[in-house]
């Protein structure tokens, strides 16, 4: 989806359209969840302190998230998923993948059903979403984030490698912002740049990764879209109003935490066996600390008291400024709901859509 959680608040309310707009929290330890492209024109970005945000753009609107009007949103949109094919896989809370090889409806042009999936979406939430169609995941998540905002963007197979070869390295998905400052550093700017390295020389400088990076060099990705894919924690933390250096201040904090935790645990009927506690520093240094039981966490008790002896550990004298708790390890597997709209198949003698 197009800003996703932004345009859905100036979707409901008529004073916000047209202007710069963030959602999430104004003060000091706020943080941007996300921008209209109103406010991405000033260079704000979602997961920017929100004072950043406020100096980019003095004039930028900032309302609270509504987590459960989104959430609504979303089951609307899974469902409009769900009428054209049943291999939809989340990738995260506003994108998904969509096997539309075969579909409910038999129909033949992979571009056709994106824009009956794109004017569905339109009609019954007034809210834009963009499309990627290839024949693998890496392509279509590109070709998906290309022509945004309200686009449709198609990578077909004979222009692949030639595309992907002349694509900034920032824009590779799986290419994050610290990975793309060592690649520049390396001199690898670009798909080509990264398409000269040998897959020894990627797994070296990049690890596992460095398999991935070969290969998606050259176009490939050889991952089927999966329906059915496997939540790997759950979790909450808590960005603190000021920073702590006191046991007990924490302690307190660790008790809501948990809480919480538990209640989404109970929610999402997702039980592991490994808690892990993570905190960071007031110069920004991060820590984590697990500890795996030979059966799955279900109770507050057992996860605060694991908690609390695991942050007993912690060196509190640079003082914390963030506190979280998760599982992992599942015992079930929970989908989550997906939003944004990517496209793969691969009956490509079908590719070109019909003149209209």
């Amino acid at each position: 989806m197009d800003a996703f959680y932004a345009s859905i608040e100036q979707r409901d309310n008529e004073a916000y359209r047209g202007k710069p707009l963030a959602v999430g929290y104004a003060g000091d330890r706020g943080v941007v969840a996300a921008a209209s492209y109103e406010a991405r024109k000033y260079g704000v970005r979602s997961a920017m302190p929100s004072k950043t945000a406020s100096r980019k753009c003095p004039h930028l609107i900032f309302v609270p998230a509504r987590f459960d009007v989104y959430k609504s949103v979303s089951n609307q949109i899974m469902d409009i998923f769900l009428e054209y094919t049943d291999l939809v896989e989340p990738l995260s809370l506003d994108e998904a993948f969509l096997d539309v090889t075969e579909n409910h409806k038999g129909i033949l042009y992979a571009t056709q059903i994106a824009k009956e999936i794109r004017k569905k979406i339109y009609e019954e939430t007034s809210l834009t979403a963009s499309a990627g169609i290839s024949y693998n995941k890496f392509l279509a998540k590109i070709a998906s984030d290309y022509k945004k905002p309200n686009g449709l963007f198609i990578i077909r197979p004979k222009d692949a490698e030639i595309f992907v070869e002349n694509l900034p390295i920032e824009r590779f998905f799986g290419v994050g912002k610290v990975t793309a400052q060592k690649m520049h550093e390396l001199n690898i700017k670009n798909g080509a740049d990264l398409k000269a390295k040998s897959e020894g020389e990627l797994v070296s400088l990049f690890g596992k990764a460095g398999h991935m990076y070969y290969l998606n060099a050259r176009a490939i990705d050889e991952r089927g879209v999966e329906p059915n894919r496997e939540r790997k924690s759950v979790g909450s933390e808590n960005t603190f109003g000021r920073d702590i250096d006191s046991f007990e201040e924490l302690a307190l904090e660790l008790d809501e935490i948990a809480k919480d935790v538990i209640e989404r645990i109970t929610r999402s009927e997702f039980f592991g066996r490994t808690i892990t506690l993570k905190a960071k520093y007031a110069d920004f240094r991060i820590i984590t600390r697990s500890r795996t039981l030979l059966s799955m966490v279900t109770d507050y008790d057992t996860l605060y008291r694991v908690g609390f002896e695991l942050m007993k550990d912690l060196d509190i004298s640079g003082k914390v400024r963030l506190l979280g708790l998760s599982i992992k390890n599942p015992d079930s597997i929970i989908g989550n709901n997906a939003i944004q709209l990517s496209l793969e198949f691969k009956d490509w003698e079908d590719l070109n859509p019909p003149k209209e």
